[in-house]
């Protein structure tokens, strides 16, 4: 009969008869490179989110000062007091670490791998879950974001493009340095609004993510955008989707772009459409450090972000007319809840459906007037 070994377990992880010259410290390495096997083999998840949760596992352990055998529910709540009161970490970023220790503990509880056992038989002692439903923070709701966040109205949104439009032309008439970048940022922060995009989404974009759409001929090769890196779900892979392009003039804008300035770019990586003067793929920091700039230069609220564009796209789809369930499909929500929150529709826009609404109401006959 063969026995097949589990990912995490003890026998892959930890060598039998072999004296530890640091043995609490080695069985502590060892475990967490058990979970981190059970993470990426057995469950398939993201590098980067098993990354994630090894340095919370860690986070705790400095903390406490003490291996996950010696761990208490007391330990964790002090733990969760000084992430809360001191530090003011986000309620995201609590339940992510509350994720990560609960998931840890059970690992190390769970009578497949043998953790249990080995700290029984070498520390007289053994892992518990300090992790329960009275001390850890409840999901009760789709987000947790800011509610101070808002989407940008088109009076703002037309501003900001304007002056990252005008930045081009400062830099082309002054002879300065920089204007294919100035150029590059503002087409930039155009495909983020007019695809309804997140920030990683557009940095990694290529020339070939767009194509044509049958049905529009007059958008030529940017009827369609493809989004390879999609926002995943539990440290899943990336969930692609396809835009529908819905707004010409970004068409304009992104197809000068890629014809009249990204040629010109020498040491750009082969297909990327956003570069950096060093010749790499753009990063987040360089998105937001942009953004944050036309912000305060146009006295804009501080807390506006670039993912704002986004919850921009989604308001203005729903106030343009367009089907929820559209909105949704082009943003990839799983559900129309969370698209909801996106969505902040003017004074103006609710007022005029108000308007729709009651003149769809039968208006009383003059002989229902006199009966009543």
């Amino acid at each position: 009969m063969v026995q097949t070994v589990q990912f995490g377990s003890v026998e892959l992880h930890l060598v039998s008869g072999v004296a530890l010259l640091r043995e609490d410290a080695a069985v502590f390495e060892a475990m967490l490179d058990g979970w981190s096997a059970q993470q990426l083999g057995g469950r398939n998840l993201r590098e980067y989110t098993v990354r994630q949760r090894v340095q919370a596992v860690r986070r705790f352990q400095g903390h406490v000062n003490a291996y996950p055998w010696e761990w208490s529910a007391a330990g964790f709540d002090e733990w969760m007091t000084d992430l809360v009161t001191v530090r003011h970490l986000a309620p995201s970023s609590i339940r992510n670490y509350q994720v990560a220790i609960r998931q840890f503990c059970e690992f190390l509880c769970s009578p497949h791998y043998g953790w249990a056992v080995e700290c029984e038989r070498r520390f007289r002692s053994h892992p518990i879950q300090v992790c329960h439903d009275w001390n850890t923070r409840a999901h009760v709701q789709e987000t947790e974001t800011d509610p101070r966040r808002r989407p940008l109205t088109r009076q703002e949104l037309q501003r900001l493009f304007d002056r990252a439009d005008a930045e081009v032309g400062t830099r082309l008439g002054g002879g300065r340095k920089g204007a294919a970048s100035a150029y590059r940022d503002a087409t930039l922060f155009k495909v983020v609004y007019a695809w309804g995009l997140r920030a990683r989404e557009a940095l990694m974009l290529d020339t070939a993510d767009f194509y044509r759409n049958a049905k529009l001929p007059e958008f030529g090769t940017f009827g369609f955008l493809r989004v390879r890196y999609g926002n995943a779900s539990r440290g899943s892979p990336p969930k692609p989707r396809t835009v529908a392009t819905v707004m010409p003039w970004a068409v304009e804008a992104v197809g000068d772009y890629v014809q009249n300035v990204l040629p010109l770019m020498q040491g750009a990586p082969e297909g990327a459409l956003w570069w950096s003067e060093r010749g790499t793929r753009l990063g987040k920091r360089s998105l937001n450090d942009r953004f944050a700039q036309l912000r305060d230069e146009l006295g804009l609220d501080r807390r506006l972000t670039p993912h704002c564009l986004r919850h921009s796209y989604a308001t203005h789809l729903i106030e343009d007319g367009h089907d929820s369930v559209f909105v949704q499909r082009q943003l990839g929500h799983a559900y129309l809840s969370t698209t909801g929150i996106y969505t902040h529709i003017s004074e103006e826009f609710a007022n005029r459906m108000l308007k729709d609404a009651l003149n769809r109401i039968p208006t009383l006959t003059q002989h229902e007037k006199e009966r009543r």
